[in-house]
């Protein structure tokens, strides 16, 4: 049988298929792993700890912890976890909600290695950062990364 002009061959169409479905899985994969891993708050080393104060975020720190959040100003998911922050700060006496803007804090971005909108820190009441997320954080979340920059209050 002679092939016409603009026939394809069925091996050509079969790779095809399956270049889609790879990209399709791999697809897939990826959207899980992001969901999986945003949002969520990772420890930071005892050796590594960074300290924010109250003149680098222009604002007071809280006397139990503070919540610092970097946003910027096209962030759909910043205003989603201002709410979020806020209302945490309403439930727990003595930590304070400090949200910032990264463009007008280049410095403290890069020395804070924040990578994308929104992050946010947890600092204990000495400033140092304990726990940090980047994404939306759910509210239990906070409230148990909170727990955890409380009770590393000294005494």
């Amino acid at each position: 049988m002679k092939r016409e002009r603009g026939d394809v061959p069925w091996v050509a169409v079969s790779l095809g298929l399956w270049v889609l479905a790879g990209a399709v899985v791999a697809g897939v994969v990826l959207s899980v792993l992001k969901a999986w891993v945003d949002g969520r708050f990772r420890g930071k080393s005892e050796d590594d700890v960074e300290r924010v104060t109250a003149a680098e975020v222009g604002a007071e720190l809280g006397d139990r912890a503070t919540l610092l959040q970097f946003s910027s100003a096209f962030c759909a998911p910043c205003r989603a976890t201002r709410r979020t922050l806020a209302e945490v700060e309403g439930m727990v006496d003595g930590v304070r909600h400090v949200e910032l803007d990264a463009e007008s804090h280049l410095e403290l971005v890069r020395r804070l290695d924040i990578l994308r909108t929104p992050t946010t820190l947890i600092l204990d009441a000495t400033g140092a950062v304990v726990k940090r997320a980047s994404g939306a954080p759910r509210k239990p979340d906070v409230i148990a990364a909170l727990a955890a920059a409380i009770d590393r209050q000294p005494s």
